[in-house]
């Protein structure tokens, strides 16, 4: 990677996933890891799927960011050569696994897929930008943060649901509260960085992606192709 004057030590960023982890943990505790204690976990294959993938992500997440920090690069290259066989692993498992939910009869069939496709075109761009400015850290380091950021809207709506909303079911003001502190989260990024010359660009990319993914669900826009999209989906005998 070519060494670039950066006003974020994304070479820090690791420590900060460790936050994610925990927020994966504590979001997701009530309705899936407790469950493992309590003898109701019932899932299916492809919900363990997905969350083995996504744990393995946080911990790619953790990892590269120190290793490049004590200089470890030739490990940092390895372990970033397994994302090729990782993130390809994790699309396919956001794909069952929205298959599988898309069972029996629903009401907005299109609406209701969007929910995991949304996270997965954030997910991508990220990634691939990471991937295409591999040699210049600078942009590198800020896509594969837009791609851990992705983890942080599932875990975060279930955390501020569960603590505020506990009886409620799915609250649109806890919803809402989990977008203001995503949305502020990119803003106050995109401010710590901005006069840095290199890679300005992506976090406000990833703003506005977010911005576009958010009001489709919200305002319930229609997308021409969508619905008919979504519908043939579900009818694939994938799961």
């Amino acid at each position: 990677m070519k060494p670039t004057n950066r006003s974020l030590p994304f070479d820090s960023s690791g420590y900060y996933f460790i936050t994610l982890f925990a927020l994966v943990i504590a979001g997701f505790w009530p309705t899936y890891f407790a469950k493992f204690f309590d003898g109701t976990a019932d899932f299916t294959f492809y919900l363990h799927f997905h969350a083995t993938l996504a744990m393995l992500w946080v911990f790619m997440l953790i990892a590269q960011p120190i290793l490049i920090r004590r200089k470890k690069f030739e490990l940092h290259r390895k372990i970033g050569k397994l994302s090729y066989v990782l993130v390809p692993l994790i699309f396919v498992s956001i794909i069952l696994l929205a298959h599988s939910t898309l069972r029996g009869p629903k009401e907005n069939v299109g609406l209701e897929l969007w929910v995991p496709f949304k996270d997965l075109l954030i997910f991508a761009v990220g990634y691939v930008i990471a991937i295409k400015y591999r040699k210049t850290m600078a942009i590198h380091a800020r896509g594969m943060i837009v791609a851990g950021i992705v983890l942080i809207e599932p875990a975060l709506v279930r955390l501020i649901l569960y603590v505020f909303f506990p009886d409620q079911g799915f609250a649109p003001n806890g919803y809402i509260t989990m977008i203001v502190l995503l949305y502020t989260l990119l803003i106050g990024l995109m401010v710590a960085e901005r006069k840095q010359k290199i890679g300005r660009w992506v976090f406000p990319l990833a703003l506005g992606l977010y911005i576009f993914v958010h009001s489709v669900l919200i305002f319930q826009i229609k997308i021409p192709g969508w619905q008919a999209f979504a519908e043939w989906f579900k009818a694939l005998p994938l799961t």
